[in-house]
């Protein structure tokens, strides 16, 4: 019988930060190198993880490699290191704090470095350093990463689940990945099903890829605003930008609108937002939140233009460690499995065998989602009368309301187990129980 734990955290590389040792190691920080790969505006930054590190001051391609030069650099602190209360902090920049550099000896060439570091790290929401305490243990606020830039819904599903946590945006949803398991952040916050959309299926194959844990969960209900310059009226509007499923969402009611524009799709829709703001555009119009329309001075011509009010994000929180599931509230486990060849008729019933050893035991399945199978997408099946027939291999997500605290849920999964090629818990936590209410401008703020 195959093991139900993970094996240990494969780490990616990253090229966006460099651990830098200085006359004072334990005051390492993540310092951008000379050429990075940094998106930086006045409202975002984007990381880029993609490239290798290697070993002395820099990270590790396993985490034992990280932890042993962590500690290699801790050994070498002069006893009066920690008496050094020298500090390089920088003034707010459009709201936003800047990164608490190393501080350094002051000559002219170091000095003008280190002023160019510190000009392309601007608007970085925190100080990102090599501290590898687990959260929240470590004293620091809650670092969360999120996909988008300020304003976008991740950002709201972010301080929804991690109240006053410091949350980092990220370009991609594989960085937000990326940074939890680079030690960047601690916690990552991304959808993966909207009410009206449905699956996020990138995420449910990042799920896959890489091996974080889900330790909750929180569902955003949506409400999107025409965000426009201000000054300007909506019917001299002639296009709209937003995220697809944005778009998508606002389809009638732009119609009943009379707006006679046209529809582009960008990638989030607080990037719609901000791309409004800084070109200037008057004649178009973005989708986005209220907070979006809040951060980059933008007038909101018209509110609440979903066309249905029910629409419903649901997030997950992801960490690098699991949580101990429990029994004294509403948990939730997800998990994700193949069934065997088609060998021997097993195929055809082990789809219907596993779901029945959840339906024996009283336990609702509250999600089934299907994937193709990206390393075996096709199965031959010989067949003498009609010749060689051709499926599809599938990966099977499902997620049911048990914690792996109760016998019935270990029961479960030692049976299908039985009828699977391949099986992996992702997580059980505890579910989202918070009330629901139709969105309002009020819950974007």
């Amino acid at each position: 019988m195959q093991a139900l734990s993970p094996s240990p955290i494969p780490y990616t590389t990253c090229s966006s930060y460099s651990a830098t040792t200085t006359p004072n190691p334990l005051r390492t920080r993540l310092i951008a190198p000379a050429n990075p790969r940094l998106t930086v505006s006045n409202h975002s930054f984007s990381i880029r993880c993609n490239a290798a590190f290697s070993r002395y001051g820099t990270v590790g391609a396993t985490r034992a490699d990280w932890l042993s030069t962590c500690a290699i650099i801790s050994s070498q602190q002069p006893p009066h290191a920690a008496a050094d209360n020298t500090t390089n902090s920088s003034e707010p920049i459009n709201g936003h704090r800047t990164l608490d550099l190393v501080p350094v000896p002051t000559t002219t060439a170091t000095a003008t470095a280190t002023a160019t570091t510190a000009l392309k790290a601007t608007n970085l929401p925190k100080p990102l350093s090599t501290d590898l305490s687990p959260a929240p243990m470590h004293g620091c606020t809650l670092r969360v990463a999120y996909q988008g830039v300020p304003g976008a819904y991740s950002e709201a599903a972010a301080g929804k689940a991690y109240p006053g946590c410091d949350a980092i945006p990220c370009d991609q949803f594989e960085v937000a990945f990326q940074a939890v398991e680079l030690w960047i952040s601690d916690r990552a916050v991304l959808p993966v099903e909207n009410s009206l959309g449905g699956s996020i299926h990138r995420n449910y194959d990042l799920l896959l890829r890489h091996r974080l844990h889900i330790v909750g969960e929180v569902q955003l209900p949506v409400h999107h605003c025409l965000l426009g310059m201000p000054g300007v009226r909506k019917e001299f509007l002639t296009r709209v930008i937003s995220h697809p499923q944005a778009l998508a969402q606002c389809e009638h009611t732009l119609t009943e609108l009379g707006l006679n524009v046209t529809r582009e799709a960008v990638d989030d829709t607080a990037g719609a937002a901000e791309y409004v703001a800084v070109n200037g555009l008057r004649d178009t119009a973005a989708i986005a939140s209220a907070r979006a329309a809040k951060l980059y001075g933008l007038q909101i011509l018209a509110d609440g233009i979903q066309d249905d009010s029910g629409n419903v994000t649901r997030f997950v929180m992801l960490a690098r460690e699991p949580i101990i599931p429990r029994t004294d509230r509403p948990f939730k486990t997800s998990i994700v499995f193949a069934t065997h060849d088609n060998m021997e008729g097993k195929g055809t019933s082990s789809l219907f065998k596993v779901l029945s050893a959840f339906a024996f035991r009283n336990i609702s399945l509250t999600k089934i989602e299907s994937r193709p199978h990206r390393n075996r997408p096709i199965r031959l099946v010989d067949d003498a009368n009609v010749g060689t027939a051709k499926h599809f291999e599938y990966m099977f997500y499902v997620d049911f309301e048990a914690s792996l605290a109760e016998s019935r849920a270990q029961n479960a999964l030692a049976e299908v187990q039985e009828f699977t090629s391949f099986l992996r818990v992702l997580g059980s936590y505890p579910m989202d129980m918070s009330p629901w209410s139709p969105s309002s401008c009020d819950d974007q703020q």
